[in-house]
């Protein structure tokens, strides 16, 4: 069984934004986003055609960016949660950009 790398770390991301000290809307936003990023991702990777798996791909990178902007927004700079949602972006980017012909990645 192989693992969904970027869906773990979306997860792990998630799991810091919970923790994280930001107050407020921003906090509401950056949780409902983080939420959507691995959501998008599980719901993409059941998808048959590469259309449809990567319209939901381009739905999570999408919220990776909005939490990069929530994070800036907040003034958090250089934490772990930056480090794991820059490599998080980076992931779900490659997925855009790969051959996705025929994956199907289980959990």
């Amino acid at each position: 069984m192989k693992s969904f790398r970027a869906l773990d770390l979306s997860v792990e991301f998630y799991n810091l934004s919970e923790q994280s000290d930001i107050k407020g809307h921003l906090r509401d936003q950056l949780m409902r986003a983080a939420s959507s990023i691995s959501l998008n991702l599980s719901e993409g990777n059941a998808k048959r055609t590469v259309p449809e798996k990567k319209r939901y791909y381009q739905m999570a990178y999408a919220s990776t960016q909005e939490c990069k902007t929530i994070l800036r927004l907040a003034k958090v700079d250089g934490t772990r949660i930056n480090q794991v949602l820059d490599h998080l972006g980076a992931s779900v980017f490659k997925l855009l950009k790969s051959d996705i012909r025929g994956l199907q990645i289980s959990e």
